[in-house]
């Protein structure tokens, strides 16, 4: 079925299209690079996989409990709209909702193929061109992983939120190099590691956990690549330039902080937008997942040089200056293991019923005798 047939909103124009600004620059250096850009090139290269493979889509789910979501997560959850809502509008807004978190996941991560693109074209290093053209592949991977779950397993799309659209289009749209970089490797995919890591931890459901795992190992790889070259670089800038991509980060933050209320969900369900807006802010649960989304943000940022008093300040603000300290490296690590864990057990899990089936056709050839 057509993708736009799918969508609870109709998306508007088919294309979006965003002027591009900056240069395309060669370089003619092809012996040379930094040694560890280059391993994580070969890193990126060693770890390609098959979505259509590696994953079991065999694995059935129900659209109207994707994720197993608990009420408590819920933002109407208590209030005198879920009163009002028998058992099958209940499992509807839960089907809604996963709907909307991961078509915001797909909308991104073809974001973030076409930000690789772009650092590809424009990065004046070779070694880095070198590993953003592996992260292109790796985010149409995601990009096709997440379309075929909303397409097979919910049946329901969602229209990319107006300001996750906001900032990748202030992204595309400046001209300076490191500006995908920091916009994409720091700012949307560090609060969709966040996203990806909290749904993959709580979700008791076994298709999205593997898709959130996979997608995470190689998710690990790209943050590191943007720390590393962003470090680098910032290193030179003066504390005018350095300012500028403060101000950058701030306004991306907000913009990320108001991206997650979901209240076009909510105004599917004949809620008023000022109210839809309210519950989102009162959610509890939400509030906490607002903060703990800059997990991976605060630290990341603080890493490679950007830690102004302004900057310091915004992050105060919303909660999250104390995420600072976290330990990047440590999450990072974490998310590569999961993965290759998640891969053991199941590949010890076929082994077994291969072993089974063995022994039972053993076992039914000797009766045969």
């Amino acid at each position: 079925m057509p993708t736009y047939d799918l969508y609870a909103d109709h998306p508007g124009d088919p294309h979006w299209e965003v002027p591009a600004s900056g240069a395309a620059r060669f370089g003619w250096e092809y012996d040379d690079g930094r040694e560890r850009l280059l391993a994580l090139y070969q890193k990126g290269k060693d770890k390609q996989w098959d979505g259509a493979r590696r994953i079991d889509w065999d694995i059935e789910v129900d659209p109207y409990d994707p994720l197993g979501t608990p009420d408590e997560a819920m933002s109407v959850y208590g209030t005198r709209y879920w009163d009002k809502f028998g058992d099958r509008e209940r499992a509807e807004l839960r089907r809604h909702y996963a709907s909307w978190q991961f078509s915001q996941f797909l909308h991104g991560e073809q974001g973030a193929m076409i930000c690789a693109a772009r650092i590809v074209e424009s990065v004046p290093d070779l070694d880095a061109k070198f590993y953003s053209a592996t992260q292109v592949m790796d985010e149409a991977r995601h990009a096709e992983i997440y379309g075929r779950f909303l397409h097979e397993k919910i049946g329901l799309l969602y229209p990319i939120n107006d300001n996750l659209q906001a900032l990748l289009g202030d992204t595309l749209r400046d001209s300076r190099w490191d500006m995908p970089y920091l916009g994409m490797q720091v700012l949307i995919e560090g609060l969709a590691l966040a996203a990806f890591g909290m749904i993959r931890d709580t979700t008791n459901k076994p298709l999205p956990k593997q898709i959130l795992a996979y997608v995470m190992q190689d998710e690990a790889r790209h943050v590191a690549f943007g720390r590393m070259a962003l470090r680098d670089y910032y290193r030179q800038l003066t504390d005018a330039e350095l300012r500028e991509r403060e101000e950058f980060v701030i306004e991306g933050c907000y913009l990320m902080r108001d991206r997650l209320r979901g209240t076009e969900v909510l105004e599917n369900f004949g809620i008023p937008k000022a109210d839809a807006e309210a519950l989102s802010e009162q959610s509890e649960f939400l509030a906490l997942f607002r903060k703990l989304l800059f997990s991976r943000i605060v630290p990341c940022v603080k890493d490679i040089g950007l830690w102004g008093p302004r900057l310091q300040s915004a992050y105060a603000d919303l909660g999250v200056f104390e995420l600072g300290d976290s330990d990047l490296d440590l999450l990072m690590t974490q998310d590569e293991e999961i993965a290759e864990k998640l891969d053991a057990e199941r590949f010890a899990a076929e082994e077994r019923e291969r072993v089974a089936e063995v022994a039972q056709a053993v076992e039914a050839g000797a009766d045969d005798s």
